[in-house]
């Protein structure tokens, strides 16, 4: 070896020695396994290395001799070690042993190329060019492209020398084909690697066209066919991943390029028992058909060209292959084509009864089905079809879960049926899935049954509420089937029932009827409908009968009852609702359970509710329910009072709430709109006033001082509607033992009242001075009623009480002691004593309070000066002139503001009387008395006419008089 270091130049023979010290130090990283592990990137490295120093000893070679013949050989054999060792290093996750495989394939290429001689031979030429189109091919695919393009470039050269070199014996031509395409293939596919489409596309129109196609062996036509394959692919791949459409219709078209490329190659290949390339040829068409569907959006015509390559590909699978994953994928493809090319319903149904026919059930593929289903929008037929197919296969077949993949296809059927248009269509549809299952003696489990009625419920549900109601019906009815029977027994009354409210919704009660009849169970609710039906029909003593057997039948709820009592209300059947009511009063029970007695209240609360709501109406009974509202409302208070002394008030103080609103509403209602009811609306006043002292003791919170106010208002408005109605019953002459018993009754809840108005005004409860006030006036008219009670009853002396009672309050008392003063005034039998009595304290209240009505204060003035005078005590004259000289003082004050303010007949009456009355008692020689009169008649003289004249008349008798009284003076 130092012999040949003497023979190179300097240079060259120091680039040797390099090239063999680096072989030393990579071949034992190559061979043992864990140098490879811990050092990829520094054996990388060094093999570039040992590349680019094996390439530039080519390029400085010396031409061959004796001593070039032994580095030749050195260098090809190590060349051609490191291209063995190349394809025995294991592939790595992280791709680092194809980038050492590509990078020792460069070096033993390149050292086998730097060991060549100046003028190889055609075989040595196809050796190198096939290494050059490998390694080139292996550096690409790592991603190294500077590297496989000077690779491939070398790779060139040898092509073009192979074509000059001459085939001596005509033995090489395939080797030659195989190692050209082979390097066409190589160069094809790093341009497409490198992105250069333009190069990918070259080379591969060389390949197509070249001559040497037919000389190659099958397995390199397999080869070159698969790698066109997969640059197809790859360009699918990329297409169907954007999101542009026309970007992705443009990868598309590029695919169908190199598929049909592909397919072309293939075409030579015969099938036979080669299974390779049998699926080669599947994978053809199986892009192929994608590639034309994923371009079918620039070229529309595409699609049928898709369609075309699917059957071919279906009617290539042999009958043992039609279960299998590839298979069911072409299936599903056409599916897509046709659903994108719109094809016809009969073309859609043959795709996806092949597909159903041919797939293994399970819940993918079920669920395969049913999803692709949902996308066919109103192609309410091919759903329905495919559905029962689906079913019919489920059905057929023996050992499947068949119990799971039912449900899922009938719910989803039943879906899809409930979204049709044609109703008919869809009874049809279930109505046949179903007898599919019965002629197939499946019965569904309950758990599935149910799944089903509560689907058809819920379409009947919504069709009910549309007022769609025969449609209703017949949703209703399917659950009838016996594909359900494992939920009969319990479903169909249920089903038959809803099924009899859709016909009485419509109005079609004979067909009502006859579905009622169906059921056999005796349930609550079947007897209502039966009620119901027999309501609409008139049959008012059957509908009677029905409610007292639904009473009694299982499953029976109050709530029925309610529902009755409004149906019979808005039928006007009065007997029926007697009937329904006292069912219900039977129902709620006198267990003292509190909640009992709370459920009973709220029943009432439903009842009062309902009877306010008829009541509204026109036309309505209104006496005959305003009684029965008031029985409603005294139950109300009777269960009130239970939960009271339970301690449980609380718990339905909304309901006393809303029970006093209602009453205290209804009874305002009453009050202007109701003729002749003073005694109903005073019912339901002390009914509210009831309610409200309820709430009052139920709140767990201060009381609003509202509900104090409510509680006046309402304690007064009883008692005053109770007086009203009390005139009118004396006015029509009633019996004395009834007079009297009425009289003391509402004596009695006048005295109550008034009672509970000043306990309320006494707690400080009211606030507002105008509440304050209105109750005060409440009192006062409390006084005045009793008054009017006491006059009928004659009981005197009662009456005194309450006028000396009336003259303890402070504000209001001259307008009660008025209406007081009226009553006696106009009351024959009235004593003198009550009516003085009166008349003086309304007299004393008017100048006490400054509440003064002159023309009034004149007449009782009057009334009092009369009645005292006629006594003709010396007391009572002295009462008399003091309410004289007041009246004086009232002429004095308000004269001058109003001439006319003091009547002038009562005038003239004060006159005359203090004239007459000072003579009489000069007369009888009571001379003080009379010096009073006297003095003034004279007073009053100035507002009268023609006073002057008269006072001086008055004025010579006062003078006599004075005479007289002196003379009389002096005597004694």
């Amino acid at each position: 070896m130092s012999a040949n270091k003497r023979k190179l130049p300097s240079g060259l023979a120091e680039t040797f020695e390099t090239i063999k010290g680096l072989l030393i130090t990579i071949k034992p990283k190559l061979i043992d396994p864990s140098e490879k592990q811990h050092g990829w990137s520094t054996i990388h490295s060094e093999l570039l290395h040992l590349s680019s120093l094996a390439e530039s000893f080519t390029k400085r070679r010396p031409r061959s001799n004796k001593e070039w013949i032994s580095i030749a050989d050195t260098l090809d054999r190590e060349g051609v070690w490191l291209w063995n060792v190349a394809t025995s290093i294991p592939p790595t996750r992280d791709d680092h042993a194809g980038q050492i495989t590509a990078a020792a394939r460069l070096a033993g290429f390149r050292l086998v190329e730097a060991g060549l001689e100046q003028n190889p031979t055609a075989e040595t030429l196809i050796h190198v060019l096939h290494l050059a189109s490998k390694a080139g091919a292996s550096l690409s695919a790592s991603g190294n492209h500077d590297h496989a393009g000077s690779v491939l470039g070398s790779a060139a050269k040898y092509e073009e020398a192979l074509k000059k070199a001459e085939d001596l014996e005509h033995s090489q031509g395939q080797a030659r084909a195989r190692v050209v395409l082979l390097y066409y293939a190589s160069r094809m596919e790093a341009a497409w690697r490198e992105g250069n489409d333009g190069i990918a596309d070259f080379m591969l129109s060389r390949i197509s066209d070249s001559d040497q196609l037919n000389s190659l062996l099958p397995r390199d036509r397999e080869l070159l066919v698969a790698k066109v394959l997969e640059i197809g692919k790859t360009v699918l791949k990329a297409g169907s991943q954007e999101s542009n459409p026309a970007v992705r219709g443009a990868r598309g078209h590029d695919a169908v390029k190199w598929l049909q490329k592909a397919f072309a190659l293939s075409e030579p290949l015969e099938g036979g028992d080669n299974v390779s390339t049998r699926h080669l040829k599947r994978a053809i068409l199986r892009s192929l058909a994608r590639a034309y569907f994923l371009s079918s959006s620039e070229e529309p015509e595409n699609l049928v060209r898709a369609e075309a390559s699917l059957n071919e590909l279906i009617s290539s699978i042999d009958s043992s292959e039609h279960t299998s994953t590839e298979y069911q994928q072409l299936r599903w493809m056409r599916i897509a084509v046709l659903k994108k090319r719109k094809a016809g319903h009969v073309l859609l149904l043959e795709a996806f009864q092949s597909i159903i026919d041919h797939m293994s059930l399970s819940d993918n593929t079920i669920t395969d089905i049913l999803q692709e289903l949902r996308g066919l929008g109103e192609e309410r037929a091919l759903i329905v079809a495919t559905h029962q197919r689906c079913l019919q296969r489920v059905l057929d077949t023996e050992g499947s879960p068949r119990e799971g993949l039912l449900d899922r296809i009938l719910l989803s059927l039943l879906f899809h049926c409930s979204k049709d248009t044609d109703h008919a269509q869809s009874m049809q549809a279930i109505s046949a899935a179903f007898k599919s299952l019965t002629d197939a003696r499946f019965e569904l489990s309950k758990i599935s049954a149910t799944a089903c009625l509560t689907l058809l419920w819920q379409f009947g549900d919504r069709l009910y509420q549309n007022k769609r109601w025969a449609e209703a019906a017949d949703w209703y009815l399917a659950g009838t089937h016996k594909a359900l029977t494992s939920v009969a027994r319990l479903s169909d009354g249920k089903c038959l029932r809803k099924a009899a409210l859709c016909y009485i919704q419509q109005g079609d009660l004979a067909q009502a009827a006859a579905t009622i009849r169906r059921c056999s169970a005796q349930e609550a609710a079947t007897y209502y409908v039966k009620l119901l039906i027999a309501v609409r029909q008139g049959f008012e003593d059957e509908a009677i009968g029905l409610v007292r057997a639904m009473v009694t039948a299982s499953g029976f709820d109050r709530k029925t009852l309610m529902l009755a009592t409004q149906l019979a209300n808005e039928s006007d059947m009065k007997n029926l609702l007697l009937s329904v009511l006292e069912a219900l009063l039977e129902t709620m029970g006198t267990s003292g359970n509190p909640s009992s007695d709370t459920e009973a209240l709220t029943l009432a609360r439903c009842i009062i509710r309902l009877i306010l709501k008829l009541m509204g109406e026109p036309g309505a009974n209104r006496e005959s329910l305003v009684q029965v509202l008031i029985g409603h409302f005294r139950t109300a208070i009777l269960l009130i009072k239970k939960l009271e002394e339970s301690a449980n008030l609380a718990l339905v103080a909304r309901d006393i709430s809303w029970l006093w609103r209602a009453a205290y509403n209804c009874a305002i209602q009453g009050c202007s709109e109701w003729e002749h009811s003073e005694s109903s609306v005073s019912d339901i006043f002390d009914i509210a006033r009831q309610l409200l002292e309820a709430y009052r003791d139920a709140s767990l919170t201060e009381t609003d001082v509202e509900i104090y106010l409510h509680i006046i208002d309402a304690s007064f408005a009883t008692v005053a509607g109770r007086v009203f109605a009390l005139r009118k019953q004396l006015s029509g002459g009633h019996d004395i033992e009834s007079r009297e018993g009425c009289l003391r009754s509402v004596l009695q809840d006048i005295a109550s009242c008034r009672k509970r108005i000043c306990a309320v005004t006494d707690s400080a409860k009211l606030e507002d001075a105008e509440d304050i006030s209105r109750s005060q006036s409440y009192v006062h008219v409390l006084l005045v009623f009793e008054v009017e009670i006491l006059c009928h009853m004659r009981d005197w002396e009662k009456l005194l009480q309450v006028i000396n009672e009336t003259l303890q309050l402070d504000q209001g008392a001259i307008n009660t002691f008025e209406a007081m003063t009226d009553i006696l005034w106009v009351e024959k039998g009235c004593p003198v004593n009550v009516l003085f009595t009166a008349l003086e304290a309304i007299l004393h209240a008017s100048l006490d309070r400054g509440s003064l009505s002159i023309n009034k204060f004149s007449r009782w003035l009057r009334a009092i000066c009369t009645m005292l005078l006629s006594r003709n005590t010396s007391e009572d004259r002295t009462k008399a002139i003091g309410y004289v000289e007041q009246a004086v003082h009232v002429l004095e004050d308000h004269t001058d503001r109003d001439t006319q303010a003091y009547p002038i007949d009562e005038r003239q009456w004060l006159l005359g009387t203090t004239y007459n009355t000072g003579i009489e008692c000069l007369h009888a020689s009571l001379l003080d008395e009379a010096k009073r009169w006297f003095e003034a008649s004279t007073t009053i003289c100035r507002f009268v006419p023609d006073g002057g004249t008269r006072a001086g008349k008055i004025s010579e008798t006062y003078t006599r008089l004075l005479e007289r009284y002196a003379s009389y003076s002096s005597s004694a």
